[in-house]
């Protein structure tokens, strides 16, 4: 990405550094983080429509080998990295209530993860990352109710009309992905200005501050 292409290289000794996101030492650039792919977002934004909580946020990465521990979900919290959470009821008499996050959460940590990768410091993450953060996000969170809606509708269809009304969808669906690529990209690059005058201001807390 053309944003990313005049970053300066990672912090110094990254790869001693005891902690969630720490790259493996001689890793190659591209192979540090195994991080969440799109099908793996999409699929795990299905499966906690109606919100996940913080243990299951922790454990959609740990189970799939990716280190993240409630301890760095409360710091990447109270950074404001992170939507808000809201409480709902527990099933069942006298249980109270519980907090919970959109299931967009679990992208967002995924990008800010990839971003602390790449060498971003605490203040041009936020200045720069969650600028349209929650705009593009809803653009994406819109689509996948269209697609939705539709495959549903389509399925009411007689055969033939299915088949090929299945294709165009999918097509679709990857238009879609393309457009929430480069709106994310085309943000970044608007909001470079902005994290470069923080960085002349001074404002340059190292990563390791999210961990």
């Amino acid at each position: 990405m053309p944003f990313r292409a005049h970053r300066r290289p990672v912090l110094a000794d990254v790869a001693q550094r005891q902690d969630d996101d720490a790259p493996l030492a001689n890793a190659a650039p591209t192979a540090r983080f195994a991080l969440l792919k799109e099908d793996e977002l999409r699929a795990i934004e299905g499966t906690y429509g109606e919100g996940i909580s913080a243990v299951q946020i922790v454990d959609v990465f740990t189970s799939r080998g990716i280190k993240f521990s409630e301890a760095s979900f409360r710091k990447y919290v109270q950074q404001g990295l992170l939507p808000r959470s809201r409480r709902v009821g527990r099933k069942g008499k006298h249980r109270g209530s519980m907090g919970v996050y959109p299931a967009k959460t679990v992208r967002r940590i995924n990008a800010v993860k990839s971003l602390m990768a790449d060498g971003y410091t605490i203040e041009e993450i936020q200045g720069q990352f969650l600028l349209y953060t929650d705009l593009v996000e809803g653009v994406a969170e819109n689509l996948t109710e269209l697609w939705t809606r539709i495959a549903v509708d389509v399925t009411r269809l007689d055969p033939k009309a299915k088949r090929e009304l299945d294709k165009e969808l999918a097509d679709a669906r990857r238009d879609g992905d393309r457009l929430v690529e480069r709106l994310g990209d085309l943000t970044r690059r608007v909001a470079a200005p902005r994290t470069d005058s923080l960085r002349l201001a001074g404002a340059a807390g190292g990563a390791e501050d999210l961990l």
